[in-house]
């Protein structure tokens, strides 16, 4: 599985977004407790692995998994200071972990890249003790809503999404879809949190500006030959950047945070 929004600065944006203070609300309306063994399914650079060896606390254990090693490297040296924290090389979908092991089984913005994304939440749930939580935290929507919203920008971040899901495979709103898959499963206890991944009324600021030219830059080659060319697509990617700066304009993004129970 190639993951399609890799770049040389995608370590520092995800750290970001990770730290944010969405995921640590996730955490609290899920009922996260001290003492837990936790999964962070698709660890990153593991900004959200350390939020959760905080909460849990030395009796509680946290497990990050991901696929790269330089995430993976990143992780543990983000980590190194707690004992109770190790690492796991490993396909979302295809584990390796033992049946039951977890108390509480995280994972967010990992199902969107995966076209067997729903193979991979019957993996968590495998991997989750009978009682314990599954979590899942998605967007819904590629955060391009925005009002004012002119044309042509509008048409072309339409067609931008589009695309995304057409040509990179990367489902934006999968997040709407996870409770009825946690249904599906046999879950029981299945609620959903609507959060804000961020709500900006003004203008943005430095680090949410690099996070878009990090997404639009990792994303050209995909999307530039399908948008009108590599000029066309640099052009509206500034008229975006334009937008949010712009003190006058409304730029948000929605998460969807859905729990299950284990049976």
């Amino acid at each position: 599985m190639k993951y399609v929004m890799e770049s040389g600065d995608e370590t520092r944006r995800l750290l970001v977004q990770e730290q944010a203070d969405f995921s640590r609300e996730a955490l609290r309306l899920t009922g996260l407790t001290t003492g837990a063994r936790v999964l962070d399914a698709g660890c990153g650079p593991g900004g959200i692995t350390a939020f959760l060896a905080e909460w849990v606390g030395p009796s509680g254990q946290v497990t990050g998994m991901d696929l790269s090693p330089e995430r993976l490297a990143n992780a543990r040296q983000l980590n190194q200071h707690h004992a109770h924290v190790q690492f796991h090389s490993a396909d979302i979908r295809r584990t390796g972990l033992p049946d039951a092991a977890f108390d509480f089984t995280w994972s967010q913005f990992v199902l969107q890249y995966l076209p067997d994304r729903w193979d991979a939440l019957a993996e968590l749930v495998r991997v989750t003790r009978p009682g314990g939580k599954v979590v899942i935290s998605e967007f819904d929507g590629f955060g391009m809503d925005f009002w004012p919203a002119p044309e042509p920008l509008r048409d072309w971040c339409l067609r931008f999404t589009q695309a995304i899901e057409r040509t990179v495979g990367l489902d934006i709103h999968v997040g709407r879809k996870v409770f009825h898959a946690m249904r599906r499963l046999g879950l029981r206890d299945v609620r959903v949190h609507l959060l804000p991944q961020y709500v900006i009324a003004g203008a943005a600021d430095s680090a949410m500006s690099l996070d878009w030219e990090t997404r639009f830059s990792a994303l050209e080659s995909a999307l530039a030959p399908v948008l009108g060319g590599v000029e066309d697509y640099r052009l509206m990617s500034r008229k975006y950047l334009e937008l949010l700066a712009d003190s006058d304009a409304l730029k948000y993004s929605i998460l969807l945070v859905t729990e299950g129970t284990r049976p």
